[in-house]
């Protein structure tokens, strides 16, 4: 009998990716962020955003989601601020430093995106996409 490998296949090419984001981030500078907070960056709107739709676009819940909102905090990339729709809601924002280390986040992750593109060919990487997007899909 065959022993399921896919699972295991799947945490061990995420695992590589984010060793190659955090050694991209590290090439810019980026020593303190962590690809999973670099990621989060990325989620938050210029204008702001809520905390329940950084998750939700997170793919984390509400509480993980704040824990990272309150390490961004702490280290000055993210404030929050009044809802001016809703009072008793939170807008999270991006502070100065905050917009320009997502704009080094989003380079350090289009470039190991790249090199992945070159690894396996446009139209692999192109199915790989189609593919995990189906596996995803799924759970949903």
């Amino acid at each position: 009998m065959r022993e399921p490998v896919l699972p295991r296949r799947l945490i061990e090419a995420s695992r590589s990716l984010d060793r190659e984001i955090e050694e991209s981030l590290r090439d810019r500078c980026l020593w303190e962020l962590k690809p999973s907070q670099a990621r989060s960056l990325l989620t938050v709107e210029r204008t702001g955003t809520r905390l329940s739709d950084l998750a939700h676009r997170a793919g984390i819940t509400k509480q993980r989601m704040m824990q990272v909102v309150d390490e961004l905090q702490s280290m000055g990339y993210l404030r929050r601020t009044p809802d001016p729709e809703d009072a008793r809601a939170k807008v999270v924002r991006l502070t100065a430093k905050g917009l320009r280390h997502r704009a080094e986040a989003r380079r350090a992750m289009l470039a190991v995106e790249a090199r992945a593109r070159r690894r396996l060919g446009g139209r692999r990487y192109d199915q790989l996409e189609v593919m995990l997007e189906e596996l995803y899909s799924v759970e949903e």
